[in-house]
Parts: C-alpha cells; structure tokens; sequence
C-alpha cells in the first residue's frame, strides 16, 4: 500500500462507531444519556469513536399513501422513531463537547445534505442501500470519507462499489456484515474479513457486529484477521424501555473496548515487515544458547578448522560473559594464548574479526551469564 493510500485510510484505523439503535426510540433525552453514557467509557478506554445517529427525511421517505401504515414494520418504526433537525442539531453538539466523532446514516439525499451542514467528517451507508445509486452519488458529491457495510451485497455489488470510489479517490472502508439482528455466533462468517482485505487490498476492512453472547471473542478474532474498524449498536437501560438484544450497554462495551487493547497488545505491531525483538526476548534467548568449551588443552597459535572441531571442542551451557557460542562459526582464526581443556573459548583468546571488530566485541561481551 502506497503511502498516499495509507494516509487517505488513517481515519479509518482503529475507529469504532458506535450507532444509536432505532434513533434511540425517538426520545431526545434517552439519545442524550445514551451518548453521554458511551462517551464516557470512550473516554475512558482512550478509543477513537464516533457516535452515529439515522438521517431520515421522514416526510419525503415515506409515500404519502402509506404515512400512519402501522402494519409495515419499517414505516411504523421510521414514524415513531422520528427526530427533528433541532433533535439531531442538539445530538450532534452533544457528541462534539465530548470529543467523539459525529457521524450518521443518511438513508435519503436530503439527509446527506443534512450531513453537510452538521459537519460530519465521515458518512456511512447502509447494508441495505448499497445498490442505491441515486443516494451513493449524492454522497460521493460530498467528497467525504464513507464507510460502508456489507451486509447481503454480492461480489458484483462490492466490486461496482469500490471501483466508484477509487475512480473518484474518495476514502472508502468496507465493513464485513452480517444483516441478522441479533447474530447467533455460527452466523458471522469472520472468514469474510480475509476475503475482504484479499479482495480490496488498499482498503480498510472493518466488522459490524450484531451478535450478543460475548464482547470479546470476536474482537479478538476480527482484530487477528486485519479487521481496523468496528461497528455494534449501541443503547442503555432507562425509563424501563427494553434494550434489544443485538445492542450494546456502556459495560458492554466497555469489555469491547478492553478486548480490543488486549487483542492489540498480543498481536503486536506491524504485519508487513519482521518484528524487531525487545532487549528482554534477546537477553533470554542468549541465556540458552551453548558456549564452546575446549575439548583438550590447546597451544597458542592453534588454528581452527571446522574439520577439526568436534574433535577439540564442546558445546555446553551456560554461555559466559565474552565467550564465543555455537552461533559463530570459525575458520581461519588461531588462538592467541594457550587454552586448557574445560576452559571457555573467550572473544580475548582469538585473533579474527570477533576480537578486532568493537562493535562485534561489544556484543559477546555484553551477553551470557
């Protein structure tokens, strides 16, 4: 990945968003606590978060021949969950004092331009509307960074999805999904995320979750896999409204946020080059290597030969201060004063590059016991 792409990606890395289930019932007051509540613990676990809400232009959404149709459950739910600009004015201001992301949904072109003018810095779109093209080039007009779900889409639609975008360079993240509210764990398909990362390299690759029996287990296996952003709903128990199973409470995700630094913390850093070994690791390490030992007594002037090795020498532990080990092979070098049998084979009693170079010098003398 090239470093233009990585910095187009940075403010994707490591996001989690956490979004207001059900426009938290169309309740202003449960929305405030909800997102106080979770900033809170964003606070906390020092996460970058955003917090989410749904945009919907609810008098335009619905066909006038069906507004107060009780018996289709989106309408029904669209309607009683309704929010005004005002409403979502005050959210939005709400999640910024707190240092979050604001973020949203906007499920109509006019709740695009309502993204706009509460400046929110990324824009997602939804599992069921990545075929809707008339609301993906509205957002795409905007030029933000969008996240989108991937839900039921078929390769066909991701492929068409992300071409669009990389024509236009516009930062896109794809969240592996699986549109079942709650997810039972042998629904989540993590294998998905391999897939992904392989599919649109230079993309990242996030997981929005729905599943409800643990916050830990699929954050540790999401993050191993290359997941880098994270999305759960997310709710709070107040005014005895039930929260929905697929939701998430503060001490819920609280144990996300935790697993999430400790999944971190095991994984390590970089998987795109070999680690570099702490001090402590290479310390231990050199406490189990074998020193060489003399065999016999030797003669000053004795010259090595990896011929007559086995025959004049012995590997054994511990290795000394300044004594040579299995891991330098000689040849050539001669002893500069006579060894006794038993004795370790010291970097002073050799000619040769080990005893000339200080920087190698250095290095036996500093390891061993």
């Amino acid at each position: 990945m090239n470093s233009s792409i990585r910095k187009q990606n940075e403010i994707f890395e490591n996001l989690f968003v956490l979004e207001l289930a059900n426009n938290h019932w169309g309740d202003l007051e449960r929305g405030m606590k909800i997102i106080r509540d979770h900033a809170t613990v964003v606070r906390y676990n020092n996460v970058k978060a955003a917090i989410k809400l749904q945009f919907r232009d609810v008098d335009e959404f619905i066909h006038q021949d069906f507004k107060g149709n009780q018996s289709i459950r989106y309408i029904k739910k669209t309607e009683d969950t309704r929010l005004s600009r005002e409403d979502f004015a005050k959210m939005v201001a709400e999640i910024k004092r707190l240092s979050a992301i604001p973020m949203a949904t906007p499920f109509d072109e006019r709740s695009v331009d309502l993204c706009i003018e509460f400046g929110l810095p990324i824009i997602k779109i939804a599992s069921s509307d990545l075929n809707d093209w008339p609301l993906i080039e509205k957002i795409a007009s905007k030029r933000l960074p969008v996240i989108a779900s991937s839900g039921g889409a078929s390769e066909k639609n991701l492929d068409d999805l992300v071409a669009f975008f990389e024509r236009r360079n516009i930062p896109l993240a794809i969240n592996h999904c699986v549109s079942l509210y709650p997810s039972e764990d042998d629904d989540l398909e993590m294998n998905q995320i391999d897939y992904l990362k392989q599919r649109y390299p230079n993309h990242v690759i996030g997981f929005s979750t729905h599943e409800y029996r643990s916050w830990d287990a699929s954050m540790f296996i999401s993050y191993a896999k290359g997941a880098r952003t994270w999305e759960r709903h997310i709710d709070i128990e107040h005014n005895d409204v039930p929260v929905s199973p697929y939701c998430s409470v503060p001490e819920q995700v609280d144990r996300w946020f935790k697993a999430f630094h400790k999944a971190r913390e095991m994984c390590g850093g970089t998987s795109s080059a070999r680690r570099v070994c702490s001090r402590k690791e290479i310390e231990y390490l050199d406490a189990l290597v074998r020193g060489v030992y003399a065999r016999r007594t030797l003669p000053a002037g004795y010259t090595f030969s990896s011929e007559t090795f086995e025959r004049d020498f012995y590997l054994a532990v511990p290795l000394q201060k300044g004594q040579l080990s299995c891991r330098e092979v000689m040849n050539g070098e001669q002893l500069t004063k006579a060894l006794a049998a038993d004795s370790p084979l010291t970097i002073h009693d050799i000619d040769g590059p080990y005893a000339e170079n200080p920087a190698l010098r250095g290095l036996i003398e500093g390891r061993g016991t």
